[in-house]
């Protein structure tokens, strides 16, 4: 399908809810595809909605108030309490569901004031290839995958937004701060913000696509391209690097020497917590 024919089938998928729609607006380019074709179609009866807490990076909030003004649609910042839920902080391979569980149960909440009737995520069919604990909250909750119903891979995401002129549609998927911590290490603001500013120190270097994963022993495990990784490890570099982490407070730094790959701790999710999780695999015509 060529990128209009697409953009018209997930217009097609959101005319049907009448009622309006809240978008949960991350920033990320799924959500921003949802969102822009939610107002094309709804106008005032679509809202964008992003959460604010600590696993939140800056950049990504003020992104989601930039592209939520290029869009049009309207937007609301809540604030959300995941931080104050133990099984959350535990990180015991489901954070992702308790995270998302606060998220929608805050939206649901304001459904009534936002004078709209369904919750919509920016799920594409890709997510049902992956661990995703978030999908299991959204299905307990009724929550609507508008991207999935319109039968979208993330590569039918990037052409839509392409099409549409988004400038986010090459941007880099960025899940949240929290995500970086291995299972079983505690999440902490204070850790959540050290690994916001190694990650920022990366993109200073030139280093878009990269991730700091935080390990038990506050030790900080460096994901960059492969093509990188010889650049990260010269002399210079490196010194700077470690010297960098070491000032943040972390107390070992090391360079994943197989590079970059997304959901890279889903590994050490326990088994039992991957099968209760697992998504339900979708078929479109």
């Amino acid at each position: 399908m060529n990128p209009e024919d697409l953009a018209g089938r997930l217009r097609g998928v959101l005319r049907t809810r009448t009622g309006g729609v809240a978008v949960a607006l991350s920033g990320g380019i799924d959500s921003t595809v949802v969102a822009k074709a939610a107002f094309l179609e709804l106008g005032d009866q679509a809202v964008a909605v992003t959460a604010d807490s600590p696993s939140v990076p800056r950049a990504e909030l003020t992104g989601a108030k930039e592209i939520a003004a290029l869009i049009g649609i309207r937007h609301e910042v809540i604030a959300t309490s995941e931080f104050a839920n133990a099984d959350y902080l535990r990180n015991g391979g489901d954070r992702c569901y308790h995270c998302k569980s606060e998220l929608y149960d805050r939206v649901l909440e304001i459904l009534p004031r936002l004078g709209v009737m369904t919750v919509c995520s920016g799920a594409n069919l890709d997510d049902l290839g992956d661990y995703r604990p978030g999908l299991t909250a959204a299905a307990e909750r009724n929550v609507f995958h508008p991207l999935q119903e319109a039968g979208f891979t993330k590569a039918d995401v990037r052409a839509v937004a392409k099409w549409w002129n988004l400038p986010t549609w090459d941007k880099p998927a960025s899940p949240c701060l929290s995500s970086r911590l291995a299972p079983g290490v505690a999440v902490t603001p204070e850790r959540t913000a050290m690994i916001e500013h190694a990650e920022t120190f990366l993109r200073s270097l030139g280093l878009n696509n990269g991730r700091v994963r935080l390990h038990e022993g506050e030790l900080a495990r460096i994901e960059v391209p492969l093509a990188e990784v010889a650049r990260l490890a010269a002399p210079g570099v490196r010194e700077t690097l470690s010297r960098t982490f070491h000032e943040l407070g972390f107390r070992f730094v090391t360079l994943d020497l197989e590079g970059f790959r997304s959901g890279s701790l889903n590994d050490l999710v326990p088994l039992e917590m991957r099968t209760r999780h697992a998504p339900e695999r979708r078929t479109t015509s």
